[in-house]
């Protein structure tokens, strides 16, 4: 059963996703306020959290930030419905996805269980054989990652997008296909995910040789990993 961690001030609300979540086959537990909810999210009892920014004591971004020092747990964080400066911040600091509030139970359990897919996915059998390009290597069932020899932090989503890039190095992938292999739903008008993430992971390779990106972008289109 796997086990979650509801993190929201609004008590009536936790109730109410714990007993839909229940139902659904789910462990859950429950904090309300940024302090206690970072420490239960660390505790490594848990195989996703669910994050609401507005919270008491210390906000969700900042919960989400120190998560992110210590784990690699699965966020997915719950926003004020509009506020695109919080999912931007959420994205880029490792969130691994986010759900609009206020929102149905059936739509946070569809998100969470793609989320748990993905990683479920990385840890079968044979799961773990290396996919490497050029100087990049990465390691789908630990989740790790080597570029130019040595480590490279990635998030969750991050590792995701990355990895379908590297199995098809030198190729154009639509932003279509990296939204259902990587992110595990089919991209929505607007949706700006991709394109937060790729940036981060940009920033964290770097420029080669002739100053340009390893991740090439067409516009309106995808993305390409430059293979050498």
């Amino acid at each position: 059963m796997p086990k979650i961690l509801l993190i929201d001030d609004d008590r009536e609300l936790t109730a109410m996703l714990s007993e839909f979540l229940d139902r659904e086959g789910f462990g859950v537990d429950a904090a309300h306020d940024g302090e206690r909810g970072e420490a239960e999210a660390l505790s490594g009892l848990y195989d996703l959290v669910v994050v609401d920014v507005m919270l008491p004591r210390l906000s969700g971004i900042e919960v989400l930030r120190r998560i992110r020092r210590a784990s690699k747990v699965p966020v997915l964080l719950l926003t004020a419905r509009g506020d695109e400066i919080d999912r931007i911040a959420g994205l880029d600091l490792g969130a691994d996805d986010y759900v609009p509030k206020p929102c149905s139970p059936g739509e946070l359990v569809a998100r969470i269980r793609a989320i748990l897919r993905r990683v479920s996915a990385h840890q079968e059998p044979g799961a773990n054989a290396p996919i490497a390009s050029g100087r990049l290597k990465l390691w789908p069932a630990s989740r790790r990652a080597e570029w130019r020899g040595k480590p490279l932090e990635l998030t969750g989503t991050e590792f995701s997008l990355l990895e379908e890039l590297a199995r098809h190095a030198g190729q154009l992938v639509s932003k279509d296909q990296l939204s259902l292999n990587a992110l595990g739903r089919p991209l929505t008008p607007y949706d700006r995910r991709i394109d937060v993430h790729i940036s981060s992971i940009r920033q964290k390779l770097g420029a080669h040789g002739d100053g340009g990106s390893w991740i090439l972008s067409v516009r309106g289109q995808g993305y390409q990993l430059v293979s050498s």
